[in-house]
């Protein structure tokens, strides 16, 4: 059993998807540690869990805290490292070896995002797609990232923890922005890694396109608030103003990400002017 690297997934009434989830990851040959966090599940999420007892830390929740579950399974796996996914998705046999290995050899590491397959497929999702364009150096631990995906990486819990973990108010969708920028702000780096792989059967549970999209606008938003400078703070409102015209989710977006002002105002920390001119330059890659 790999002792130094658990598997935390946060779940959601998905006990049929969760079953078949934990039994890819309970084959797992590194045997790790599989912490499932309930974000207080209607349906037969713990009787879903029970075949594999011997290997898995059930928590349920009171209510469901979205992304943030994830620090509190962080925080019960008590190990060095800890391997994120998502209820329907699984690590596949080898990564999280390599991962822990990886994270060993480069102690400024907080973060290896792996390659994510989607469905039976061997086609990367378009993130990842993206991703895998940055520069590559034989030395490094992978490609360096100044964003990754929430469900499919590996974090050093050091400083995952260092920096509070994910940030409740927001839920889920694009939570990841404001973690990325926090680690890096700390002086920790992210890498993606093209041969840590996570498999991906999208579960159509749960899903609900304009609400899902309506969080990641406004999370998004709330990041460049609290984290990036006055001028990208201005541009961005701007650009959502003018979406904002024509398309009612990015409306209803922008609505509630003014609603957290006044907490925003309390809580904002600039990140340092070195990051802030790395992410503007990715900002001006991506743009359209």
């Amino acid at each position: 059993m790999l002792a130094d690297c658990a598997v935390v997934v946060p779940t959601h009434n998905r006990s049929a998807t969760l079953r078949k989830t934990l039994a890819q990851l309970y084959d797992l040959p590194e045997r790790p540690l599989i912490v499932v966090i309930d974000n207080a599940s209607a349906d037969d999420t713990e009787r879903a869990c029970r075949p594999f007892a011997n290997r898995v830390l059930f928590l349920r929740l009171r209510r469901n805290l979205g992304a943030a579950a994830r620090t509190i399974g962080a925080r019960e796996a008590h190990t060095p490292f800890v391997a994120f996914c998502d209820d329907d998705c699984y690590w596949t046999p080898g990564s999280i070896e390599r991962a822990v290995a990886r994270f060993t050899r480069h102690p400024d590491a907080a973060v290896l995002n792996g390659r994510v397959l989607v469905r039976d497929g061997d086609t990367p999702d378009p993130a990842c797609q993206a991703m895998r364009a940055g520069a590559r150096d034989p030395d490094a631990p992978g490609i360096p990232i100044v964003y990754f995906m929430a469900g499919a990486c590996f974090m050093r819990t050091r400083a995952f923890l260092e920096v509070g973990g994910y940030h409740e108010r927001y839920f889920i969708g694009a939570e990841e922005s404001l973690l990325s920028l926090d680690l890096a702000a700390r002086g920790w780096t992210l890498w993606y890694c093209d041969d840590l792989i996570v498999r991906h059967n999208p579960s159509p549970l749960n899903r609900d396109p304009d609400a899902r999209r309506r969080l990641v606008l406004r999370n998004r938003l709330w990041t460049v608030f609290l984290r990036r400078s006055a001028s990208s703070a201005i541009r961005a409102l701007a650009h959502y103003a003018r979406l904002a015209t024509s398309d009612r989710i990015v409306r209803a977006a922008l609505t509630d990400a003014i609603a957290g002002l006044p907490w925003i105002v309390r809580e904002r920390q600039a990140i340092p002017h070195e990051l802030e001119r790395r992410v503007e330059e990715l900002d001006r890659a991506v743009a359209p």
